[in-house]
């Protein structure tokens, strides 16, 4: 084990957000969700990183090739559960490799981010647009992408075809 790591697991722990107790918070009416909702998404650019919000500094994260595997991992679940406690979460494709993971997951304390106090923000770095994703070969879209690809060439092809077997091709 790193020898940081108990220290950086204590500050992760204590970035936990604390929020009011339950029996004296009471739930918000439907237009109060819909008034948080609808400024969240009028919001060009939150002001503040998430790193704002919770107190952690990514520069206080040792680099992935410092950590083991097991290292890496143990970071990780300790962030996402801390996420959690921000109705934050992040979403990565499974053959994704650890240290890519855990440097994407620290760079979120970087990222401008806006806390809600109801439902969750998924963080899931995905444009949509597979050929520019930042998870390159990783990307859980790309197999899909390249298929409806190859499926427009066929029907590009198919439209090129003519239906006069004696025409020549050019």
């Amino acid at each position: 084990m790193h020898a940081y790591l108990p220290h950086l697991l204590a500050d992760i722990n204590a970035a936990w957000h604390i929020d009011i107790p339950v029996e004296n918070k009471r739930p918000l009416t439907f237009e109060e969700e819909m008034e948080e909702f609808e400024k969240w998404e009028e919001e060009d650019e939150p002001p503040y990183t998430f790193g704002y919000f919770c107190g952690l500094e990514s520069n206080n994260f040792p680099p992935a090739e410092q950590l083991t595997e097991t290292d890496m991992k143990i970071v990780l679940e300790a962030f996402r559960l801390m996420m959690l406690s921000w109705n934050l979460s992040t979403s990565f494709p499974e053959n994704l490799p650890l240290p890519i993971a855990y440097k994407m997951t620290v760079e979120i304390l970087d990222s401008k981010t806006t806390i809600v106090e109801t439902g969750r923000i998924n963080v899931d770095f995905c444009s949509g647009y597979a050929p520019d994703c930042v998870f390159k070969e990783y990307c859980s879209c790309l197999e899909i992408w390249n298929e409806a690809e190859a499926d427009q060439d066929i029907d590009r092809r198919d439209d090129n075809v003519n239906d006069d077997p004696d025409a020549l091709p050019f």
